[in-house]
């Protein structure tokens, strides 16, 4: 059975119970709501590790005051389900109530209903300290998600600072993500090695996404334009079509063609997530598009 920890304090013993045994520890920090992208980064941990952890929490403060958290899909007694048939196994879940303070007396840890976290949350005495990637986190869902990244680099501060980890796992398709979280480690001299493992996809080609439950069988149909026109784009880059501006085209086209909406389609170099206008280095190529009330991400690395 898999232990569950809630309490930031027993998470730090046990952290540092495994860390006098010699043991490297692991950590796939998710927000719940697993499918088998999530198992594949547990995986992936495992090869890494002699323990490996799993953080299972929905961060308020990355959601901004128009995005309903309470819509966020879970079930914990799932979750634990699915961990248990990995592989060598999970050996804790991190499972906090809440991460945040929010001033107002009590309990710290007790979840606090209804509140959340945000560029707009003003209590003098509540949380204020926020860890921002300043260049990386502006493009791509930087532009349409403001508050994203100061939210998702700040509660993997927090993780990292109560799991300890040697090794975390972060999933590709949040390439953007990945490369922050890559940069805010670097840049505060966190001494763990973050892994980026690959796109998992359904055997239909879509990306795994715990949004995907949210599609109709037709906007679902019709969101496996994304990467098959990401895949046109790979193919038609490695016969010698680096243009980028056609490239995006053909890609937005297919999208829209297809009944999607698009957020953005752009292609970047790997590592500064800076726009290129011809495909010289390796870049990714990132869409985020909307399918009905879903909004979807993908991406495909050109390595030419």
């Amino acid at each position: 059975m898999v232990v569950v920890i809630s309490d930031k304090d027993e998470m730090r013993k046990w952290s540092r119970a495994m860390r006098s045994q010699g043991k490297l520890i692991g950590l796939v920090p998710t927000m719940g709501f697993l499918h088998a992208g999530h198992l594949s980064l547990v995986k992936e941990a495992r090869n890494h590790s002699h323990v490996v952890a799993v953080s299972i929490y929905v961060n308020p403060g990355q959601f901004s005051p128009n995005e309903d958290l309470s819509t966020y899909p879970s079930d914990f007694h799932g979750d634990i389900q699915k961990l248990m048939s990995v592989p060598g196994g999970v050996d804790v879940v991190f499972h906090p109530q809440n991460l945040y303070d929010y001033g107002i007396g009590g309990d710290r840890d007790v979840a606090i209903q209804d509140r959340v976290v945000s560029c707009v949350e003003n209590n003098a005495l509540g949380h204020e300290t926020w860890v921002r990637v300043e260049k990386l986190d502006k493009g791509l869902c930087g532009k349409s998600r403001p508050v994203f990244f100061r939210g998702v680099a700040t509660v993997v501060t927090k993780l990292f600072n109560i799991v300890d980890p040697d090794v975390a796992v972060f999933g590709k398709k949040d390439y953007q993500q990945w490369r922050v979280i890559q940069r805010m480690v670097r840049d505060l001299d966190f001494s763990i090695k973050v892994i980026g493992a690959e796109v998992t996809r359904d055997n239909d080609g879509l990306a795994m996404s715990s949004r995907n439950v949210h599609l109709s069988p037709e906007q679902r149909e019709k969101a496996l334009s994304i990467n098959k026109s990401l895949l046109r784009a790979k193919s038609a880059a490695a016969d010698g079509q680096v243009n980028c501006e056609k490239l995006r085209n053909s890609v937005i086209q297919c999208i829209t063609d297809a009944g999607g909406r698009i957020d953005y389609a752009e292609i970047v170099d790997q590592n500064s997530l800076e726009k290129v206008e011809w495909i010289k280095g390796p870049v990714v190529f990132c869409v985020a598009a909307w399918f009905g009330k879903v909004r979807l991400i993908d991406n495909m690395e050109i390595n030419l």
